[in-house]
């Protein structure tokens, strides 16, 4: 059973590691090769489209860091909660939890980055219904945090971590531990 909670943190560590390369991938690729920085927008489909932003702020721009204390700060206060992220990834012991913190750590690595090295956080994918945009701009770390975190909170609501009757695991725990 232990080899499993290894295998099933390892798991997690690597895609954690993959959103975090994806995300800087997609930013790379929008500011080097397609220019977007220069270009400011591009049409792709009619729902979907690049848009360039530089988020100086967290979660709906919230607490903009106006200078350069602010800056840090933001960038010690998520890395703080990447850690914590990370200590409950590698407490944790069901794929399915595992899964959903590993989206948050790479999204939030993939953010910390650009905070660190640019000061503020590339954002690109213009999601829209016509004139209505249910989504502020984001990015591919923004997507899978915001995924990981649905995971999690539908984990936490509709899972259960009790054994049935008969001292076996339910079946949806079953399935999330191999």
């Amino acid at each position: 059973m232990s080899n499993l909670f290894t295998r099933n943190r390892l798991i997690g560590l690597a895609l954690a590691a993959f959103i975090a390369a994806a995300d800087q991938l997609s930013k790379w690729y929008v500011t080097g090769p397609l220019d977007l920085r220069r270009v400011g927008h591009i049409d792709l489909l009619p729902f979907f489209d690049l848009t360039y932003t530089e988020n100086r702020g967290i979660s709906l721009g919230m607490l903009q860091a106006s200078n350069m204390e602010m800056r840090w700060f933001l960038v010690a206060m998520t890395a703080a909660i990447a850690v914590i992220v990370l200590v409950w990834l590698l407490r944790e012991k069901k794929l399915g939890d595992i899964l959903g913190l590993a989206l948050i750590l790479g999204g939030a690595i993939g953010n910390i980055y650009d905070r660190y090295t640019l000061g503020y956080v590339v954002d690109f994918a213009d999601f829209h219904i016509g004139g209505f945009r249910p989504f502020l701009i984001f990015n591919v770390a923004d997507a899978a945090i915001t995924i990981g975190v649905v995971i999690i909170l539908a984990r936490s609501l509709f899972v259960s971590d009790k054994d049935d009757a008969n001292g076996e695991p339910r079946a949806a725990d079953a399935v999330s531990e191999k």
